[in-house]
Order: C-alpha cells, then sequence, then structure tokens
C-alpha cells in the first residue's frame, strides 16, 4: 500500500471516528438551537414543565390545512413549527393537520359535528390584487389525552382588528393556547373555588361561561353566607378549605358576622376576587317609555373592611368618551323604525396599557356603570390593572341616567385633569383585619390580626362577569354584546385574574411573550406586483442558472486539460 493510500485512509478514519464520537455525544445531550432574533421557538419553563407531564400518547389534530389564505399559511407555518418544538422534547405528542372541507360530499357533516364540538368557523375576506372573494376557516385544534379532550383556539379575536392584525395577535398568543390546552388535560385538578351565595350575587346562569371554563382547571363550587348566622365558626372553617372566593355582583348588605368570616379567611391567605356595584343602576332599566332611570348609591357594608385594606369604592359613576357602541331607534316608531348606533359613555370600553401580565397583550375589556376606586396608604402594594381613559369623569349619586345623553357634545375641557380614574386594583401584602382591636361580631379563639402574605383584586363592576343570554335563555359567550355584536376580552382578563391570584403565573408570563412578526405590505406588494413577482421568484432562478453555468464552465475548464 503507498504512502498517499495509508494517509487517506488514515483521514478516512479519523473522520469516522469524529463522527461516531459526535454522534454518542449528540444521543447523550439533547438541545436545540433558536436563531430567531425574539427567540419565538425557544420554549418556556412553563411549556416545558407541561409537556414533561405528558406520559401517555397525547394526540393534536390542527383543522387548518388545505387552500387557505396568505395570512392563516403564516398562522399555520407558526403553528406547525411550535408543535415541533412541543414534539422534539417529548415523542408521546402527535400531531396531525386535516382540512375539514377537503372531502365536499362529506363537508356540511364535518362542519355540524366541528359546531357541536364548540369550533366554531370564521369566515373571511381573500383580497387577492382587488379580487375579493370569501373563504372559510376553521383555527382550531382539538387535544387527546387519556379520554380527555379539549379545544384549543389559534386565532385570537381582537375586536377592530383586520385578519393580518388577528394574525399577529394570534401568533404572539400560540405558545399560550397551546400550553393551557395541555396543561387542562394532562393536570389534575388541585386548587378549589368558591363562589359566594347569599347576598344577592349574581345567578349562575348569568356568570356560566366563566364558570365552565374556570372548572376546566380547577375544582368549584357554590359557598353560601347564610350558614354564618347559625354557625360562623363553622362557616369559616369550611370556607378556609378554598383557596380562592369569588365575590360577583352582591346587591344585599352584608352582616358583621359575615364580614368577620371572610376578613378572617383573608387573614389565614385565602385569595378574593372581587367584583362589586357601589351604584344601584341596570341598563335593561333604561329601554321604558322615559329612557331614563335613577341611578342611587348601593350599600353593601363593605366600605370599612376595604377602607383598612387600602382601597375605597365610591358611589359615583364613571363618564367616559371612549364608551362602548349601543343601537338606539330613531325617527318613527313603527314598521319604519330606523336605528343608529351611538356611543354610551356610561360603559366604559377599557385598553390594558400596563405591563402587569395580568393584562398584557389583552384588547378591550367592557365596562357597565363602572364606579371609581381610591388608593390609599396603608402598606400594601397596589397595581392598577384597568383604568378609564384621560377622557373621563365622575359623575355623583343619586343621578337620572337617560339614553337622550348620547346626542350631547363634549370637548376636551370637560376632562381635563379628571381622566384616567382606576377601575380595577391588585393588591398585594400582609393585609391588616378590620376588626382588630374591636369588639368581634362572634367569639373566635382563633383570631388573627394580621395576615400572611395574600392578593386579591378588585373590580368595581359586577357585570364584567356577566354574560348576556339568547333569546332561549342560553348563556352567550362572556365578553360578547349582542347589541353591537362585539366580542370584548372580558373573559380573558377574568381567567388571568384567576390564575394569577392561584399562583399559576407561568401561563400568565407565556401570554405576555413579545413577538416580532414582519409581514409583506399587500399595498406595496399590488402597487408593484410585477417587481414584487421578479424580485422573490425569478431572482432565485436567476441566480441559481448563473451557479449552474459558472459550475459547469469550471469544470470543463477543468477536466479538459
Amino acid at each position: 500500500m503507498t504512502t498517499s493510500k495509508k494517509n487517506n485512509l488514515k483521514s478516512v478514519l479519523i473522520i469516522l471516528a469524529i463522527v461516531l464520537v459526535l454522534n454518542a455525544l449528540g444521543s447523550s445531550f439533547f438541545h436545540r438551537f433558536d436563531l430567531t432574533n425574539d427567540k419565538r421557538y425557544t420554549l418556556s419553563p412553563t411549556s416545558l414543565n407541561i409537556v414533561k407531564q405528558v406520559q401517555n400518547p397525547l394526540y393534536i389534530k390542527v383543522y387548518m390545512q388545505g387552500d387557505l389564505p396568505a395570512e392563516f399559511k403564516r398562522l399555520q407555518q407558526e403553528t406547525k413549527q411550535l408543535l415541533e418544538e412541543f414534539q422534539a422534547y417529548n415523542n408521546n405528542i402527535v400531531f396531525e393537520f386535516v382540512d375539514p372541507l377537503e372531502n365536499q360530499d362529506d363537508s356540511m357533516d364535518t362542519i355540524k359535528e366541528l359546531y357541536r364540538k364548540g369550533l366554531t368557523p370564521i369566515n373571511i375576506t381573500v383580497d387577492d390584487k382587488g379580487k375579493q372573494s370569501q373563504a372559510m376557516v376553521f383555527p382550531w385544534a382539538i387535544a387527546v389525552y387519556d379520554n380527555k379532550e379539549v379545544n384549543i383556539p389559534l386565532l385570537k379575536n381582537i375586536m377592530g382588528a383586520s385578519t393580518t392584525q388577528k394574525v399577529i395577535g394570534s401568533v404572539q398568543h400560540l405558545e399560550y393556547s397551546i400550553a393551557e390546552g395541555l396543561n387542562k388535560i394532562t393536570k389534575a385538578k388541585q386548587k378549589k373555588i368558591a363562589v359566594i351565595k347569599g347576598n344577592g350575587e349574581l345567578q349562575d346562569v348569568l356568570m356560566a361561561k366563566f364558570l365552565l371554563q374556570v372548572r376546566e382547571s380547577y375544582f368549584i363550587g357554590p359557598f353560601t353566607l347564610d350558614s354564618v348566622a347559625k354557625n360562623p365558626i363553622g362557616s369559616l372553617e369550611t370556607l378556609k378549605k378554598y383557596d380562592l372566593a369569588v365575590i360577583a355582583k352582591p346587591t344585599e348588605t352584608f352582616t358583621d358576622e359575615e364580614k368577620q368570616v371572610l376578613d378572617q379567611y383573608i387573614m389565614n391567605g385565602g385569595k378574593t376576587l372581587w367584583l362589586l356595584d357601589q351604584v344601584s343602576v341596570e341598563m335593561d332599566s333604561l329601554y321604558n317609555a322615559s329612557g331614563a332611570t335613577l341611578a342611587y348609591p348601593r350599600d353593601l357594608n363593605l366600605n370599612d373592611l376595604f377602607f383598612k385594606y387600602g382601597i375605597r369604592i365610591n358611589p359615583d359613576l364613571v363618564k367616559d368618551e371612549q364608551g362602548s357602541p349601543i343601537k338606539l331607534a330613531t325617527g318613527e316608531q313603527g314598521s319604519a323604525t330606523q336605528y343608529q348606533e351611538f356611543n354610551w359613555k356610561f360603559a366604559p370600553q377599557v385598553y390594558p396599557n400596563s405591563s402587569h401580565p395580568i393584562v398584557k397583550n389583552l384588547g378591550g375589556i367592557k365596562f357597565d356603570f363602572a364606579n371609581p376606586i381610591d388608593t390609599l396608604k396603608n402598606g400594601i402594594k397596589k397595581t392598577i390593572l384597568l383604568h378609564s381613559s384621560q377622557y373621563s369623569k365622575k359623575v355623583g349619586t343619586p343621578a337620572e341616567i337617560n339614553l337622550n345623553s348620547v346626542a350631547e357634545e363634549t370637548s376636551p375641557n370637560d376632562y381635563l385633569n379628571k381622566g384616567n380614574i382606576p377601575l380595577s386594583v391588585l393588591l398585594e401584602g400582609s393585609f391588616q383585619s378590620m376588626f382588630e382591636n374591636r369588639v368581634l361580631p362572634f367569639e373566635q379563639k382563633t383570631f388573627q390580626g394580621t395576615g400572611k402574605e395574600n392578593k386579591m383584586i378588585v373590580i368595581s363592576d359586577g357585570d364584567l362577569i356577566k354574560n348576556q343570554l339568547d333569546k332561549n335563555f342560553q348563556p352567550v359567550e362572556l365578553g360578547y354584546d349582542q347589541r353591537s355584536g362585539n366580542l370584548y376580552d372580558n373573559k380573558d382578563f377574568l381567567i388571568n385574574c384567576v390564575n394569577y391570584l392561584l399562583d399559576d403565573n407561568g401561563l400568565i408570563n407565556i401570554r405576555s411573550k413579545d413577538l416580532d412578526l414582519p409581514l409583506l405590505d399587500k399595498e406595496k406588494v399590488y402597487e408593484n406586483y410585477s417587481r414584487t413577482q421578479l424580485l422573490t421568484i425569478g431572482l432565485p432562478l436567476l441566480i441559481l442558472a448563473l451557479f449552474g453555468i459558472l459550475f459547469t464552465y469550471l469544470r470543463k475548464r477543468k477536466y479538459s486539460r
């Protein structure tokens, strides 16, 4: 064997040895490299923990396949790449993309079945070089694990946004949507939520959509304070078994005994979500012959409790130029009645601008007859989650509320230094009992004057959790306003509140992840359509052809010698 052959053989053996060593190291150490600037495909620690919970096969069926509009092809691609990341960390996760409209003969049956499961399609207008057409898309996925099934929404509704803006927002929330869905079917329920009853709170049917959503992740049950009158200690001990208490729009006065039970529940570490109305007025009471009603203060006997915790809900109404649309009859009554859309200023439309995980990246949230909140200095950390716009002000009560107010004219000077009124506040810290150094309403040997580290959220509108009912008295989606047809982010906000209070902060932090999604400007593309085609299709082909010609020329030149 010649020296050159020995050297070649030696080189081959060395390369093989290096490849084998690298392969062995690659099998022992797993790592994926994300070269995107915003680390779009780097799963958060929370997502990775959820993936580790998957011990058995988990199947995900994504209904986004076929001839999709350009924006949804982007959403499809982002969904596929993200699912590949989930699968890379756990091969028990299996997914497939299907086209629900592929078989035209069975498409109607398929659509009905998807409707039955709650997977509603969206109809969008496709604009291709000025030519418009309609397309139906199912931006949904279904995950199945251990005979449990969950729907995963892939498209986030953003009120008033274009399809492109909705897709961008949806990609921002994609990891959260998938991780939350997987968490629901892989993680066993542990924490308990009590829905407080007994003081005229909302009926279950009026907050059914909230309860159904929360029930997917937590145990939930009613807790009636009526038992406090007969057995206050027993009621307190039972309530302490719950991790969170939701008090949704009470209308009747709380007794001092009931307040002591709630106070001591908080001192013992119980979380609370308060949705309160300090003014008695309902939208339905305006639809009468006069179109007017009286708004007057409501006494719930909770002012001293909240004052001790560090806030005050004032018995005023917030009037905001950034209101919600309302349709009212105009002109003559009868068969020729015309309806016109007006701005209803007593229903503030709030867009969060805080960076707190509870509200970050949320869209509009609708209030109805909200009350102002004052924050007081007492050592408790207070974070304003939601506030009215800068063009808002307080209206004292008692006051007449009239539908004719939609026609009033205002100027910015009417709201000078009056706006940005707090409507929802997060309180965190060690609360002081309002009954400290006072005669207790009932004897309690385990009374605590200072509580454990705790947190609560106060929202100055009980209607924020309220879902409307359709003509068959069935609940519609929480946040959907049948009068205007708008869907607000009320449900997402409330679910974030629950998750944060129960220390499930990881999922909320995924929601607040920021991504940079550059998209083509359609208007510029249409204006320079031929040039765009030349750059995106012709130029790569030209470069490839030049490379082929150069390679052939150099090869002929080399071997022709």
